[in-house]
């Protein structure tokens, strides 16, 4: 089986937006896109479309936070939302946002980037997305112990 195709990178940045309109609505800061947990996110997006399985659990048996830190994003704290079927970033984002879990991750103020994964094996309605979330670990000040 070939690997999955990436969806148009539209969809993604249409995403984000997404979140950081309803952040705004919240009073949180908007979160800015970052490289290494949009690979994350992508590549648990090619993971689940490949293995025909949405979970937060790849199919190596990583959770999120292995995931995110294997991708280089040092993290203090991070956050994952998953979905499958959604044609259309606005139907994913409506769906997450009607979820407790999924909305409460989107509007926790506290994280500072955002990556936002999408494949989709067979058409629009096949979608497999992911967003992490994350806010990464400061190094400690100079001449600290």
């Amino acid at each position: 089986m070939s690997a999955p195709d990436t969806a148009p990178s539209a969809s993604v940045a249409h995403v984000v937006t997404l979140v950081n309109r309803a952040r705004r609505r919240a009073g949180c800061s908007p979160v800015t896109l970052n490289a290494k947990l949009a690979q994350a996110a992508r590549h648990h997006s090619a993971d689940m479309a490949r293995h025909r399985n949405m979970s937060h659990w790849g199919s190596d048996g990583s959770g999120p936070g292995r995931r995110i830190a294997r991708a280089g994003y040092d993290w203090s704290a991070y956050g994952e939302n998953v979905a499958y079927g959604y044609p259309t970033s606005a139907a994913v984002m409506a769906a997450w946002m009607s979820s407790p879990g999924h909305r409460h991750n989107i509007l926790t103020c506290e994280f500072r980037e955002i990556g936002v994964g999408l494949a989709q094996p067979g058409g629009y309605w096949t979608r497999y997305w992911t967003q992490d979330f994350g806010t990464a670990r400061r190094p400690a000040p100079r001449g600290t112990l």
